[in-house]
C-alpha cells in the first residue's frame, strides 16, 4: 500500500518509523509543518518528523497550508492509497480527505468520542482519568468526529505525567496504525460511527491554567501538577515570587478544620513541603524557583526561607 504521512512533533515520529518498517507499506512522501525558530537561541530547526523522514531519504513537503492547489498537486503526484495524519497541525479540506482510496486515517490520543480536540493527554490526567488510549479513525471535516476503526486501551499510572503518558501513547499509536492499514487493505477493518452524545472535549492548554487554586482538594491539585508536566507547568507564589510545581503526592485526603488553604503545615528535610488544600494535604516533592533549575523540594528547603505557617499563593 502506498502511504503518505502528515505529522510534525515528536509524538508522530514512532508512527512514521512503524510505517517505514512495515513490509507491506511504501511511504511515498511526508508532509510536515514549515521549519520554525525554536529554543532559547531562536534558531530555525527542522520538525522532528522531517528529521526522521530525511534519515530514510523520503521526500518532505512543508507548505504553510496543504489544502491549496500546490499541496493537492503534490499529493496527487505521490498518488497515495492512504494518508496517515498524526498531530500534523492543520485542518484538511474535503478535497484532500477524499483524495486517497482508503481516505485519510488519523491517530488520536484518546478513546473517542471522549476527549476530542487539541489536548487529550493533558486533559485526561487533569480530570483524574484512570484509563485512556489510542483511536484510529477515518477523518472527516469535523474535529475528531470521523468514524472509528480500531482502539487500544492503556491504564494511566499514578506516577504518569503528560511526558510519560505522551511517550506510551505515541508507541501504542505506532503499533495500532500498522494494524489499521493492514485491515483496511484486507477489507476486514471495522467502521463505527461516533456517538456525539458521549463526546467530551479537550481544548488547548493555556499557561494560565497552571496557577494552583489551593482551595481545591489535594487530589485535584496533584492531577493538575501531573497534567501540566513538562508543559506548560503548574505554579504558585511564595513571598511574591513564582514557584513552579513539578511533582507532588497526596499526603492526606482528609480536611483539616481551621487551616487556610495554601498554608504550609509541615516542612521535612527528607520528604518535602506539605501544604494544606481545600480538602486534604499535598506533599510537594519537586519545585522550581524563579529563574532557577528544577530541584527536589528537600533541596529547596535548604536554600529558601519557607517554614510552617508560610502561605503559598501570595
Amino acid at each position: 500500500m502506498r502511504v503518505a504521512f502528515m505529522g510534525t512533533p515528536d509524538f508522530a515520529v514512532p508512527c512514521l518509523q512503524a510505517l517505514i518498517e512495515a513490509e507491506f507499506l511504501d511511504v511515498v512522501g511526508v508532509v510536515s509543518q514549515p521549519d520554525r525558530k525554536r529554543g532559547r537561541g531562536q534558531q530555525v530547526k527542522p520538525t522532528p518528523v522531517k528529521k526522521e523522514a530525511l534519515k530514510h531519504n523520503i521526500e518532505v513537503f512543508q507548505p504553510e497550508k496543504v489544502s491549496t492547489a500546490e499541496g493537492i498537486a503534490k499529493l496527487k503526484e505521490w498518488n497515495p492509497e492512504a494518508i496517515v495524519v498524526v498531530a500534523y497541525g492543520q485542518i484538511l479540506k474535503e478535497e484532500v480527505l477524499n483524495l486517497p482510496k482508503y481516505g485519510c486515517i488519523n491517530i488520536h490520543a484518546s478513546l473517542l468520542p471522549k476527549y476530542r480536540g487539541a489536548a487529550p493527554i493533558h486533559r485526561a490526567i487533569i480530570d483524574g482519568e484512570e484509563k485512556t488510549g489510542i483511536t484510529t479513525m477515518h477523518m472527516d471535516k469535523g474535529m475528531d468526529t470521523g468514524d472509528m476503526i480500531l482502539k487500544d486501551e492503556l491504564d494511566i499510572a499514578p506516577e504518569d505525567t503528560v511526558g510519560t503518558l505522551h511517550d506510551k501513547l505515541s508507541n501504542l499509536g505506532a503499533n495500532l496504525i500498522v494494524e489499521t492499514l493492514k485491515q483496511l487493505e484486507e477489507g476486514s477493518a471495522p467502521r463505527e460511527e461516533q456517538d456525539d452524545k458521549q463526546a467530551t472535549y479537550a481544548p488547548k492548554i493555556s499557561k494560565q491554567e497552571g496557577l494552583v487554586d489551593w482551595s481545591k482538594d489535594a487530589k485535584s491539585i496533584w492531577n493538575l501538577i501531573r497534567g501540566l508536566n513538562p508543559w506548560p507547568g503548574s505554579y504558585t507564589y511564595c513571598d511574591g515570587s513564582r514557584l513552579k510545581l513539578w511533582n507532588s503526592k497526596v499526603y492526606d485526603d482528609n480536611s483539616k478544620a481551621g487551616i487556610n488553604p495554601g498554608t504550609v503545615v509541615k516542612v521535612d528535610d527528607e520528604l518535602g513541603i506539605v501544604v494544606q488544600t481545600g480538602k486534604g494535604q499535598l506533599l510537594l516533592t519537586e519545585v522550581q524557583p524563579a529563574s532557577k533549575q528544577r530541584i527536589d523540594a528537600t533541596d529547596y528547603l535548604r536554600g529558601y526561607d519557607i517554614k510552617v505557617g508560610s502561605k503559598l499563593g501570595e
